[in-house]
């Protein structure tokens, strides 16, 4: 599972990409700084059950930190985006083309409006960001629609009179972009198109159609980046207003931050509402300056809101929810007695059984039911996960 990190050159991209990662990307203030993608890992906070339980847990592919569970997620950062993409324009091809298999995009907004539709600096205020976000929707839609566009006709003619099922074809097409046979239906539906006779599809069908497979797969947030300038509050308020999804973010501040908690001059972690100063004799006034801006800015947004796109992107865009698997309900331990070992990222409504295909196919082919691990109760394959879960699978066939 991928986040993409997607905009216009020079909106703070890569910078939220190293605040996000504690990476060192190359950052400057001219466009397509970004040639390749950089690729890292992220994480998203959960409680971890071993406050609950009264446990020490021993996570193996996640971190506990003080009854916090981290659990990596990654997460890329591609070249810059700008009109034309889709038909090569700047590095558009190469752009598109990674962003393949992301499953979320976090569209990074240059919110003060200080850099132009080519990611040129300019005045703070001189730029509307609402077009950044329309064209970027447009490329990508254009995007998909080129893809689908190739040979419609013989495809289209071909589907019709063989009697094959459009969705699972066009979903066939669209493997390599990580689209699935659901997400074709889902988009079918919404667009309001013909299902049973795609050689009447117009080209605006195409579009339209092409425009819900984009917001059913690749959902996007919008993260209004350099909220802490003046002229970006009142672009913030546009946005929400027009009713996309946004959070205001300081990719710098959060940078800052991280550098400082890493140099163990601060007291902090991704996601939290402040900060605690541990050696104040160890900063200097400059960086004394740069850390009460960054807490004003905090105590305003309630974080930097690098963190909390993350979340919403994986809770409410991907509805994925954390369970961990374990083999002995007692000691909630692995067979190595790891407790608490593994943190597992599924999709809200996925049931015990699917769950266990997830960890291995033996145990979904011979699974004979699943036990709750907090309540000891024995649960059987229809059962709907739960956030923070802790289940057991029995199987004919263990691990």
């Amino acid at each position: 599972m991928e986040i993409g990190l997607v905009g216009k050159p020079n909106s703070g991209k890569t910078t939220f990409f190293n605040a996000a990662t504690l990476l060192n990307a190359p950052v400057a203030d001219y466009p397509f700084t970004t040639i390749e993608a950089n690729i890292g890992v992220t994480y998203i906070r959960r409680p971890c059950p071993c406050r609950e339980l009264n446990v020490k847990c021993n996570p193996q592919n996640s971190m506990c930190i003080n009854g916090t569970r981290f659990i990596p997620v990654r997460i890329i950062d591609v070249a810059g985006l700008v009109e034309g993409a889709h038909e090569g324009r700047g590095l558009g091809n190469k752009f598109l083309d990674d962003l393949r298999m992301a499953a979320a995009l976090l569209h990074i907004v240059d919110a003060s409006g200080s850099t132009d539709k080519e990611g040129r600096v300019c005045e703070p205020g001189s730029h509307d960001p609402l077009e950044d976000v329309k064209f970027l929707e447009n490329e990508i839609r254009m995007w998909i629609k080129g893809i689908l566009a190739k040979d419609w006709k013989s495809f289209a003619r071909r589907t019709k009179y063989q009697r094959l099922d459009l969705a699972k074809e066009i979903a066939r097409i669209m493997t390599g972009l990580g689209i699935t046979e659901e997400q074709v239906i889902e988009a079918i539906k919404k667009a309001g198109v013909d299902r049973g006779d795609p050689e009447k599809w117009s080209d605006e069908d195409l579009l339209s159609f092409a425009g819900e497979l984009q917001k059913v797969s690749k959902p996007m947030i919008i993260v209004a980046n350099k909220c802490d300038v003046p002229t970006a509050e009142k672009n913030i308020e546009r946005l929400k207003h027009a009713g996309y999804l946004t959070v205001p973010a300081s990719a710098e501040a959060e940078l800052i931050l991280r550098r400082a908690a890493e140099k163990d001059i601060i007291s902090y972690q991704p996601g939290d509402p402040s900060f605690i100063i541990k050696h104040p004799e160890k900063l200097t006034d400059l960086q004394k300056s740069a850390l009460e801006r960054v807490k004003k800015l905090m105590e305003k947004f309630g974080g930097t809101g690098v963190q909390q796109a993350i979340e919403i992107a994986v809770r409410d865009l991907l509805e994925l929810i954390v369970v961990y698997p374990v083999s002995d309900e007692n000691k909630f331990a692995d067979k190595n007695g790891n407790v608490l070992p593994d943190a597992f990222l599924v999709r809200r409504g996925t049931t015990v059984r699917e769950f266990a295909y997830k960890i291995h196919t033996d145990l979904g082919e011979t699974f004979l039911y699943a036990v709750d691990a907090k309540t000891k109760r024995r649960i059987g394959e229809d059962y709907e996960l739960k956030e923070g879960d802790v289940i057991k699978i029995v199987a004919t066939k263990g691990l």
